[in-house]
């Protein structure tokens, strides 16, 4: 699937915009971390564009998350490592993370809040005006950004990339998609 067509399936899924974004931002984590990894990078992408089709039906049943969105995705033919990675990114579900791609989403998934509110508090209120130890800083503060799981983003240390590693290169891709995200 092309990815204007994954972003029409998004915006048919997903009304919330917000979401929206997060979900255009995952996609760029992952971009980035397939290139570093010398990985698909399309697959990759996609795995971040769509892996919260199904998050506005199942909010209240957490851990339904990415059910339905499994579902969605093998009526559509997607392979089955976007599938297991979508899958795996919900650790409700309890699905073995068995890929790099599955950790990767794994870890993208929460450092996109992260790095949106880092830039929200900042008072230019822009990707471009921070840095990585801005948000290392805010990574730091336990009441920040509460949402950002901490533990889920450190197994960044998993793919083989220290947390210094995962912000950077998190942030850079981030802001190479400042102007889709609005920051």
């Amino acid at each position: 699937m092309e990815r204007a067509e994954a972003l029409n399936l998004v915006k048919k899924h997903v009304k919330n915009k917000n979401l929206i974004k997060h979900m255009i931002a995952t996609e760029a984590v992952m971009g980035a971390l397939a290139q570093r990894f010398g990985a698909d990078v399309q697959a990759w992408r996609l795995a971040g564009l769509v892996h919260d089709l199904d998050y506005d039906k199942t909010v209240e049943q957490p851990e339904q998350h990415g059910l339905l969105t499994a579902h969605i995705l093998e009526e559509l033919n997607f392979s089955a490592e976007i599938i297991q990675a979508v899958r795996a990114h919900n650790k409700l579900l309890g699905d073995t993370r068995i890929s790099s791609m599955d950790q990767a989403l794994y870890v993208a998934d929460p450092v996109t809040g992260l790095i949106v509110a880092a830039a929200l508090i900042h008072p230019a209120k822009k990707l471009s005006a921070i840095d990585s130890r801005f948000v290392l800083n805010r990574f730091a503060e336990k009441h920040f950004a509460r949402g950002a799981d901490r533990e889920q983003i450190k197994a960044c240390s998993l793919l083989g990339l220290t947390l210094e590693e995962f912000i950077g290169i998190s942030l850079e891709a981030m802001q190479n998609a400042s102007e889709e995200l609005g920051l």
